[in-house]
């Protein structure tokens, strides 16, 4: 699929995201810089993003979607501070390229992850196949209803920017669970860090960010 000059240039690229992306900016999870440093980014953009797939800036995937900036993948990941034990459940909200999901994948039991987009879903699936990856679930669906067959989920990242944090969410969101969203206007959002202890929700604003807008009842009209 690619040429070997090809190869060692998003290699060195990926390296290079890295150093100067991650750890300078402050990641410090060793197993998160690990899978990062190994699970081929360029397989979630279009072909002709392939040598932008390490830069730090979110990329276009088509139907006017993103890749989010390598950064903020990692800080949000990072912020749901997942278990050692990799036993947790963990639902995503906005599939998009699928390279969120492919990340936690290799660090928790079981994602669950919802796209309204039936074309990007697809690429999605397509990519977690060829990379053999075996513990997503995916489903089609308006993403802030949440998916309550498989509730309630240890950790909840939402991938798209929402007015506020729709309720089913946090209804699905488990004891002592951790929800990381980017809440906010249509612009501009804050992340948001929620935690549960038992019908407690504790609140915390974090940094600016720019998602696109999650779309539908608990979202942004279309």
């Amino acid at each position: 699929m690619f040429g070997k000059r090809q190869e060692q240039d998003l290699d060195k690229a990926q390296q290079v995201m890295i150093e100067n992306q991650l750890k300078a900016r402050g990641i410090k999870d060793e197993r998160l810089l690990q899978i990062m440093g190994q699970l081929p980014r360029h397989l979630f953009v279009p072909p002709d993003q392939h040598n932008l797939a390490y830069s730090d800036k979110p990329l276009p995937i088509g139907r006017q979607q993103t890749i989010s900036q390598p950064y903020i993948v990692a800080h949000m990941t990072e912020l749901l501070n997942l278990p050692a034990d990799g036993d947790a459940t963990v639902l995503e909200v906005g599939t998009g390229s699928g390279y969120q999901a492919a990340i936690l994948s290799q660090l928790v039991k079981q994602v669950y992850t919802i796209e309204r987009i039936p074309s990007l879903a697809e690429n999605a699936r397509q990519v977690f196949e060829q990379l053999e990856i075996t513990n997503i679930k995916q489903t089609v669906t308006d993403g802030g209803y949440g998916w309550s067959a498989h509730a309630p989920f240890d950790r909840i990242i939402v991938t798209a920017g929402a007015p506020s944090v729709p309720p089913p969410l946090i209804d699905q969101l488990a004891d002592e669970g951790i929800l990381v969203a980017p809440i906010g206007g249509w612009s501009n959002q804050q992340l948001v860090l929620l935690t549960r202890q038992g019908e407690s929700i504790q609140h915390k604003n974090l940094t600016s960010v720019l998602f696109v807008p999650l779309l539908g009842e608990h979202g942004w009209q279309e």
